[in-house]
């Protein structure tokens, strides 16, 4: 039964009017169907609720189906405001600024990783740093990482760290303009300083896979993906350093909302007006975050590719392993939209969506020209993750958004409480999963019952036509931090 006001508009997305909390501009919308719904909380209703209250949104206040309640903005919130007279607010990015997905294929095979999969398991969770404060293999001078926020994983690259063919495989070319490095505290700087390269805690992983099912065997064949293919997922953001960005920042916004007279419904909502010094600053520190996490996860590729290199004692063209694409999940970009008719520019907050652009977008590589950007979809670590592609309808329903994986459905206390006197990574392995965690905490913390089924989430979007379906992956091996 949905709450008092909200409507169902078909089945696969709900309304919340715009009389559902004093001071609305526009309605809000979410993309759940009647399996999600029971799920979904009264706070992150009020969120979406919330920000539909913020000057010059555009539209709707959105949400994904993986909607669960965060920092200001409900997690899956999606908002655009208008860049004359709206805001920028770090509540709809997140703490960890550009936390997101990249996936490798390989010319590996299930059977050819099964029988060695403990072992490979092992090596990579000794290969790639994880776990809460980890520290990488990369210890950055102050000039080496003002730099790096400048190119992100072009920077990376430079340093051998991969090849300049990746670049053109992520987002945004794994680096947006107009980071400014002068921008950043000294305390971010020193949280940064060892954390490059690093997987790091919570529901950050990486996870080796293998393709058993295709729903789109010509968009799939598009991205070099084939039944019982291994592909490796990252998921991971820019650790320390990004939060300490936000942390900075939601302090010049606090104030900064007194001195333009915002009305807020939630001070989480911190923001200031896009034409601010205020905003444009925390604009440059949010793309040098991103920049930092474009080049955390193209080194994490890397040594996950020496890695598989080493241990199957083959070659780069045997191996075949290539990135298929990387994309973000918590960011503000600039971007054009067609709203009404009419062409606006706009800045999108995505927090916890990912982008889902259609073919032919002009922010496309030409190798994606034809087939839409690819959207990564991780799951939990016990059932699957999806690759599916962007679509028109998402450009003119969610501004280019989709959903960003699973959503949880127990706080992390609560998933330590359900998990006591089990052995999370004993039931994994009866599963025919291997997984690695610096602590078991972490593996009770990201167990499979403490999210959504992504399988009902995928299938909303899919249905709603903003993503399409192209293969899922199921995960044989996990390390986590």
């Amino acid at each position: 039964m949905l709450p008092e006001k909200l409507r169902r508009i078909d089945d696969t997305k709900i309304e919340v009017p715009d009389d559902y909390k004093e001071g609305m501009r526009v309605k809000g919308i979410i993309y759940v169907d009647d399996v999600l719904e029971k799920d979904l909380e009264s706070q992150s209703i009020g969120q979406v609720a919330n920000v539909a209250t913020l000057p010059g949104i555009v539209s709707a206040s959105m949400a994904m189906p993986d909607i669960h309640t965060g920092y200001g903005f409900a997690i899956g919130g999606v908002a655009a405001f208008d860049i004359d007279n709206g805001i920028v607010s770090p509540g709809g990015v997140g703490y960890d600024i550009n936390c997101g997905v990249r996936l490798l294929r390989s010319n590996l095979k299930k059977e050819d990783v099964v029988p060695k999969l403990k072992d490979l398991v092992s090596i990579l969770y000794n290969e790639i740093p994880s776990g809460v404060g980890s520290k990488g293999k990369i210890r950055l001078m102050p000039d080496a990482e003002r730099e790096l926020l400048l190119k992100g994983a072009r920077w990376a690259v430079e340093r051998g760290y991969g090849d300049a063919s990746d670049l053109e495989r992520i987002e945004s070319g794994g680096c947006i303009d107009g980071a400014d490095p002068d921008l950043i505290s000294k305390k971010a700087y020193e949280r940064g300083r060892a954390q490059q390269g690093t997987l790091g805690s919570g529901n950050h992983f990486l996870e080796v896979q293998h393709v058993d099912e295709i729903y789109d065997e010509k968009a799939a064949d598009a991205l070099g993906l084939f039944i019982g293919q291994i592909t490796v997922m990252i998921h991971t953001g820019s650790r320390g350093f990004g939060h300490q960005v936000c942390t900075d920042f939601l302090e010049v916004m606090e104030r900064a909302v007194s001195k333009y007279n915002i009305t807020l419904h939630d001070k989480e909502l911190a923001c200031a007006p896009y034409n601010s010094p205020e905003a444009r600053e925390y604009l440059a520190a949010m793309r040098a975050a991103a920049n930092y996490a474009w080049a955390n996860r193209q080194c994490i590729m890397h040594w996950t590719r020496e890695a598989f290199l080493n241990f199957f004692r083959t070659t780069p063209r045997d191996l075949g392993m290539s990135l298929i694409y990387d994309v973000a999940h918590n960011i503000a970009k600039i971007e054009d939209h067609t709203v009404n008719g009419k062409k606006r520019r706009l800045v999108v907050h995505r927090k916890g969506a990912t982008r889902a652009f259609p073919p032919g977008h002009p922010e496309l590589p030409d190798i994606y020209k034809h087939t839409g950007q690819p959207v990564l979809i991780p799951g939990d670590m016990g059932r699957a993750s999806f690759v599916l592609i962007g679509t028109e309808k998402a450009m003119s329903e969610t501004f280019g958004s989709t959903c960003h994986g699973a959503g949880r459905v127990m706080s992390r206390h609560q998933a330590i409480k359900r998990a006591k006197g089990r052995a999370i990574w004993r039931e994994m392995e009866d599963m025919g999963i291997i997984v690695r965690s610096a602590g078991r905490a972490t593996l009770a913390e990201e167990m499979s019952e403490a999210y959504k089924d992504i399988s009902n989430v995928v299938d909303v979007v899919h249905r709603a036509g903003i993503s399409r379906k192209v293969a899922r992956l199921r995960p044989l091996g996990v390390v986590k931090g």
